[in-house]
């Protein structure tokens, strides 16, 4: 199939750029801080300016599609198993087990998740839903936690502060504004002057997050780590297998989703976990074995599991 091939030409793509920081980081370029200068900038700056591009250009209608509920619903309950498995057997602080169900949870929908809805379901746009729910629900939730956790306090006022705390979540709604604005009177309202380097900013988000990953790599042995690795296993497993069937259940017999936009649920929710997990966990030095064992693990067997299903609906 034509559109699979593409999809896995995406996932070498992406496996370059992390190679790429991976012998950065070997031969020390950018010295002993470029991993974190990398994760602070893309967190701070990059990241809002690529949500800020991709919602704003989007029709707000598109943006809030019915398939979002399908998207919700499994990432959610997804979530809630993870929780449920640390409570049982992993007994994993509040910090970590945040990364954890941020790692189980989290679809990598931009370099990840564009390619295969463009090459795969034909539809970039497809992504638009995932990208609102995941910033606007799933990321302000996990950060205020981990913000709250790694302080040692938990206060009305710091918890009404957290939106403000977090960049990619004012990038997102103001994108999603602009969208509106645009719908309401007929023509993009921001001059290309300004919008052009917003997005030029944005586009260096991507591969800031896959080179600090890769980077993250050098000296250091997936997997190695005892007391994460069955949770990392579990992580992989509630990724690529499990929110996929969850959400073939949601969009088939709850929503009554049938041929596109069924395939369509199913393959995204069998996307790796985002790299931005990773980069939520160096922002705040909680779980980075766990969050970049996780990524790395679901990044390698979901394209296996993205062709079964293919296969499978296609």
């Amino acid at each position: 199939m034509p559109g699979l091939l593409s999809a896995m030409q995406g996932f070498c793509v992406i496996g370059i750029v992390i190679a790429v920081g991976y012998v950065a980081a070997r031969m020390r370029i950018g010295g002993p801080s470029a991993q974190m200068v990398l994760n602070k900038f893309s967190f701070f700056v990059s990241s809002p300016c690529l949500m800020f591009a991709i919602l704003s250009k989007e029709p707000i209608f598109e943006i809030f599609h019915s398939s979002i509920i399908v998207a919700f619903f499994s990432a959610l309950l997804v979530g809630v198993v993870f929780l449920i498995l640390n409570r049982l057997f992993f007994h994993m602080g509040a910090a970590d087990a945040t990364i954890g169900a941020l790692n189980s949870l989290y679809l990598n929908s931009n370099n990840i998740g564009l390619p295969i809805a463009t090459y795969i379901l034909g539809n970039p746009a497809l992504v638009a839903p995932i990208l609102v729910m995941q910033q606007a629900i799933f990321t302000p939730v996990g950060l205020t936690v981990l913000d709250v956790t790694t302080k040692g306090k938990v206060t009305v006022k710091e918890i009404a502060k957290q939106p403000l705390h977090q960049p990619l979540l004012i990038g997102s709604l103001a994108g999603i504004l602009v969208s509106a604005v645009t719908a309401k009177i007929g023509y993009f309202p921001i001059p290309k002057f300004i919008f052009d380097p917003i997005d030029m900013i944005g586009d260096s988000a991507v591969p800031m997050i896959l080179m600090a990953f890769g980077m993250s790599l050098h000296g250091t042995k997936p997997m190695q780590k005892k007391g994460d690795r069955t949770a990392t296993i579990a992580v992989a497993v509630l990724k690529n297998i499990v929110m996929p069937i969850i959400a073939f259940l949601l969009a088939y017999f709850v929503m009554g989703f049938r041929d596109a936009t069924l395939y369509a649920c199913v393959v995204l929710a069998a996307l790796p976990t985002g790299q931005n997990v990773y980069n939520y966990a160096a922002r705040y030095n909680v779980g980075l074995t766990f969050a970049r064992d996780g990524i790395l693990l679901s990044t390698m067997t979901s394209p296996i599991f993205i062709a079964i299903v293919a296969f499978l609906l296609s």
